[in-house]
């Protein structure tokens, strides 16, 4: 809608109602063709005065499809699983004040709410909440708020760059407002473009089209009240604007989509209908050349309706067409200057004349082939093609191989094992046999089936592999260095065993009892000196992991006290290491590497303190010997 339009709403609750055909050109009170109504919530549901926006959201979890209905006082989300029942299960409310204005987009499993009431800014909503709500309706809580702009027309989101693009903002002009939002719960102010003016609404793509200057490019394709603009924003410091597209009897340029080869942008203008008294047009500008857009063809409907959002799914164009409700045009010809309306379902039966009532936005990209349609007055309409289809999907698997987690448990979703499968309508749901796994699929293959559903029942499944690893490494509880004693005239200390003695242990995601040893072995004579004590751990994935500690051997007397009262710091060390025995005096210093060669030697000192500088040793491990009677590990780093 006109970002300053003032509209009345008149508002009637009507009676919630499920399926119902399309038959002699209704279903129930509703004129239609071709098209059946799954489902109605009335507006008094929602307690709010009025809908607008909805985009949906689709689990990638379970294949659950939600509905996103933007209210004037908040968002509501509408599990559509079930179509036929379809379950309220909530309402994020405005962030300040409600107004006639809401737009949602999605990505990554989160929401992205933008108003023009002021103050708003952006809401951000982990949609997995709705995974769990009981007792419904509930009143939820955004995640996450981005204030950088106050109130705002519309939100515009590439998923495929994790960037999204707010419009009519009170910033850059009302240009777009670029946010990376790759993280969604911490979105990012990545600046703006304001060269174009004032943005209603806008597509944003990687580009794929028949253009070979921009190929790869991100481009984006701004309604601007009066013009089109194809700008580039690849680069978010430097956009470019490449070129402008004007069309005759200009009104306000609403609204836009591509077709799915990139060739044209079908555009919406809201008020030529009522300015000039046309019927239903919509402009077709060829885009091959983005460089130098050109006017392709305009189609005209066959009512006085204004029209606002249309999307293009393969060769259908769903349009949200007020007062008439969702029109539904085929443009499998539009290369040859041919639009033909095929189907639609009339929301608001009282007339279709050039007015702001009936349907604000149509949603059709569910995989189930349900369409959402939004009434400003009317609520919320689940429709779907009443067109008979007996042939079944194809379905393709793809093996799997799945690595479980520090926890032992791993989960896998349709699309992880879909290797291409396909339906002749352009939609399906699919579904697996099993998604969790955990330590007791490890060993071999695990046999899962993906079955393949289209909107009208058919379905086909295959079976495939997947293969559970466990790469996680045991985990081990060690000792820190030490240093131990025995009495003179001994010759030997006997290594303990530190496995049976419980002092190191290991613990495994998928092993109760990983296979730990100790080396040197336990009963190990060990003479004065110092040793490296290592110990294994191995689970039934081959896994291992090695933990070690430093174990000072020292004999009671003299020896033993020089030992307990040395200080060696810092260590690790840089710069310098300041050797000190409050004990007795310092006489020599020898210092090895770690395969034994000596390379520095400090003799004839007397003295409690000495310091050694270090900066020309290459990072590593050392061992100092302190007057012949003490081996220290040393850390250089």
């Amino acid at each position: 809608m006109r970002h300053f339009l003032t509209i009345f709403i008149s508002f009637s609750a009507l009676i919630a109602s499920a399926q119902t055909p399309c038959s002699g050109g209704m279903a129930g009170d509703y004129p239609c063709n071709g098209y059946d109504l799954v489902a109605h919530i009335p507006l008094s549901t929602f307690d709010t005065s009025g809908a607008n926006d909805s985009w949906g959201w689709t689990d990638p979890q379970d294949g659950k499809e939600y509905v996103l209905m933007g209210l004037e006082n908040g968002t509501a989300f509408i599990d559509i699983s079930t179509p036929t029942s379809p379950v309220y299960l909530g309402k994020l409310p405005t962030h300040s004040s409600s107004t006639l204005w809401r737009d949602v987009k999605v990505y990554q499993n989160h929401a992205f709410i933008v108003s023009e009431a002021g103050g708003h800014g952006m809401q951000v909503f982990d949609l997995t909440r709705l995974r769990n709500v009981s007792n419904p309706p509930v009143t939820f809580t955004e995640d996450a708020h981005f204030n950088q702009f106050g109130g705002a027309h519309n939100i515009v989101i590439n998923e495929a760059s994790g960037f999204a693009y707010v419009v009519g903002a009170n910033t850059y002009g009302g240009g777009a407002h670029f946010i990376n939002i790759q993280n969604p719960i911490n979105p990012i102010d990545a600046g703006g473009y304001s060269g174009g003016g004032y943005t209603h609404d806008a597509q944003v793509i990687i580009y794929d089209g028949p253009d070979p200057d921009y190929q790869g490019q991100e481009i984006y394709f701004g309604n601007n009240e009066d013009r089109v603009v194809i700008v580039n924003v690849t680069d978010k410091n430097n956009p470019q604007l490449i070129s402008e597209f004007l069309y005759s009897n200009v009104a306000y340029t609403h609204q836009g989509w591509l077709t799915q080869d990139r060739n044209y942008f079908i555009i919406g203008d809201e008020i030529d209908e009522s300015n000039f008294g046309f019927n239903t047009r919509a402009i077709v500008a060829d885009v091959t050349d983005l460089d130098n857009p050109s006017f392709h063809v305009e189609y005209f409907g066959p009512t006085a309706s204004i029209d606002h959002n249309g999307y293009v799914v393969g060769d259908h164009y769903y349009l949200a067409n007020y007062s008439a409700g969702m029109r539904v045009i085929d443009i499998s010809d539009i290369a040859n200057e041919n639009m033909t309306e095929v189907g639609f379902f009339d929301t608001y039966p009282n007339n279709n004349n050039a007015n702001y009532n009936g349907v604000w936005n149509v949603y059709p990209f569910f995989g189930s082939g349900h369409i959402n349609i939004n009434d400003r007055s009317g609520g919320f309409f689940l429709v779907r093609s009443s067109s008979v289809d007996n042939i079944d999907p194809i379905a393709v698997c793809s093996p799997y191989t799945l690595e479980l987690d520090n926890s032992g448990n791993g989960s896998i979703s349709a699309n992880d094992i879909d290797g291409g499968s396909s339906d002749n309508s352009g939609f399906f749901t699919a579904t697996i046999s099993q998604s969790t796994f955990d330590c007791g699929d490890l060993g071999g293959p695990i046999s899962v089936t993906l079955t393949i559903t289209d909107p009208s029942g058919n379905s086909a499944s295959c079976t495939t592999q997947v293969i559970v690893l466990d790469r996680t490494e045991p985990e081990i509880i060690c000792l820190d260095d030490m240093m131990v004693n025995f009495d003179p005239g001994q010759e030997f200390y006997t290594l303990p065993d530190y496995i049976a003695s419980g002092e190191v242990s290991a613990s495994d995601n998928c092993d109760n009892a990983p296979i730990l040893s100790q080396s040197p072995a336990p009963g190990t004579e060990l003479s004065v000196g110092s040793y490296v004590i290592e110990f294994t751990a191995s689970d039934v994935s081959e896994n291992t992991s090695i933990c070690a500690f430093e174990l000072t051997v020292a004999e009671l007397g003299l020896n033993a006290l020089f030992a307990q009262s040395l200080s060696i710091a810092p260590n690790p060390a840089s710069e310098s290491l300041v050797v000190s025995n409050s004990f007795a005096p310092l006489t020599a210093l020898r210092l090895f590497d770690v395969v034994g060669k000596q390379i520095r030697i400090f003799e004839g000192l007397d003295s409690q303190s000495f310091t050694i500088d270090v900066t020309p040793l290459t990072p590593g491990i050392y061992f100092l010997t302190i007057n012949e009677m003490v081996t220290k590990k040393i850390i250089i780093h």
